[in-house]
């Protein structure tokens, strides 16, 4: 038991702080504390792990301190009890607290993003060099590499055989693009998910590149440039609003109004939430487009959907995640040219990538080939969490090294997001 990490959730104003603690993990003290101040982020924090400890299928059994009233982190800091710092929360505060619990001891597990402006980007380096002077680990919450149809699209585009080379491609027609729409209003672990006040507030939240678009950043780099930092280069950038009248804002956030904060912010008493980015840049090269959608509310039987497209010389390697794939993504080869090559060559590497994910499989669907994949490995994005934190703890107890090139990869991320916002406003 001595051996248990303990954990310390500080202002757990979005759900992904209670996803963490989805599930138990191993080697995470079954009581944990929470600081914040008491108020309806906390509150739906609390019911959130209440709802896992008592669901009929594999109920968690977390135990939770609750440290409610002002000065939240400066009450976490006196106490000391805990050695891991869990964050997401209000994103404009992040960097502060990340930079609090370092310099406190405590390593740092913290959803993104953890930047909203350019200007924080020579802090964010120097923290992360700090954290790696005193031997402790600040990690985001990356939950996209866990994905099954990003992990095998990415072992696709290290194959020469079936991708080809990557199409260096153009500003108007670029190699990689990649599309994320999501929904504002929408069910989360099973319950009608109520998005607080301040997620509204671009200066708070950040805009749709700031946050989303940290996934896409970073998918993009983890996925071609594997085990090193990639440059990227910006070229142009985009923004516009998703309209919300007040009974939709009443609808997600459960407030009968706007908030004082974002009166001014109001047009025609409706607010323009500035939540849609599409920006253009190049990584080594490459040509590539974002773009990051939020709309109000699915259509009926509609989902989140999503496309990721890579042009190579031999094949384009895609992921769609839309109505044709009942809103659950499905991985796809798009021979060029000699298309038995690419089918004889994707064969290959299903066989190779028996080792590591039995089952995996193939299907001619004329033009495309389609990647099928068994449903063990689909186990959805809130699953995710905790495989984040598991590595994450195997580089806090030292089973696993930090690898070197993901302190610069992540200041190359927030480049992009940051200065793409930036671009897009101005």
């Amino acid at each position: 038991m001595n051996n248990l990490r303990r954990l310390v959730t500080l202002d757990p104003g979005h759900f992904h702080a209670a996803l963490v603690q989805k599930s138990m993990v191993p080697g995470i003290a079954p009581r944990a504390h929470v600081y914040a101040p008491l108020g309806p982020d906390l509150l739906a924090h609390l019911q959130r792990i209440a709802s896992f400890n008592t669901r009929a299928q594999q109920p968690t059994s977390w135990e939770l301190e609750v440290h409610a009233g002002p000065n939240s982190l400066e009450r976490l800091l006196a106490d000391k009890s805990g050695d891991i710092l869990m964050l997401a929360g209000r994103n404009d505060r992040k960097l502060d607290a990340i930079e609090a619990g370092i310099r406190a001891g405590l390593h740092v597990l913290a959803d993104k993003p953890w930047i909203l402006q350019p200007s924080d980007l020579a802090r964010l380096e120097a923290i992360l060099d700090e954290a790696e002077r005193r031997g402790l680990i600040a990690y985001d919450i990356m939950t996209e590499r866990y994905e099954i149809t990003s992990l095998l699209q990415a072992e696709l585009l290290q194959t020469p055989e079936i991708l080809g080379a990557m199409e260096p491609g153009t500003l108007a027609e670029p190699s990689i693009t990649i599309e994320s729409v999501h929904y504002l209003k929408k069910t989360v672990a099973g319950a009608p998910l109520r998005r607080p006040a301040w997620f509204f507030d671009c200066l708070q939240q950040g805009e749709g590149l700031s946050d989303v678009g940290t996934h896409l950043v970073d998918l993009v780099a983890w996925m071609l440039f594997p085990g090193r930092p990639a440059a990227m280069t910006l070229q142009a950038a985009k923004r516009w609003p998703t309209v919300l009248s007040r009974a939709e804002f009443a609808a997600i956030t459960g407030d009968a109004d706007f908030p004082a904060f974002l009166l001014s912010q109001l047009e025609g008493g409706k607010l323009p939430y500035f939540c849609n980015t599409q920006v253009s840049y190049e990584i080594e090269g490459i040509h590539t487009k974002l773009d990051v959608l939020w709309d109000y509310e699915a259509p009926a039987g509609g989902g989140d959907t999503h496309l990721a497209l890579f042009q190579g010389t031999n094949a384009r390697i895609e992921i769609r995640q839309g109505a044709e794939q009942k809103f659950v993504p499905e991985l796809y080869v798009v021979p060029r040219g000699d298309s038995a090559a690419v089918q004889s060559a994707l064969a290959r590497k299903i066989a190779e990538l028996q080792a590591r994910y039995p089952g995996v499989g193939m299907i001619d669907e004329g033009p495309r080939l389609r990647v099928t994949i068994p449903e063990r490995y689909r186990v959805g994005h809130e699953a995710h969490f905790a495989e984040v934190t598991q590595q994450f703890l195997r580089y806090v107890r030292g089973e696993e090294r930090l690898p070197a090139w993901e302190k610069p990869a992540m200041v190359a991320k927030y480049a992009v997001t940051t200065g793409g916002v930036e671009m897009a406003r101005q």
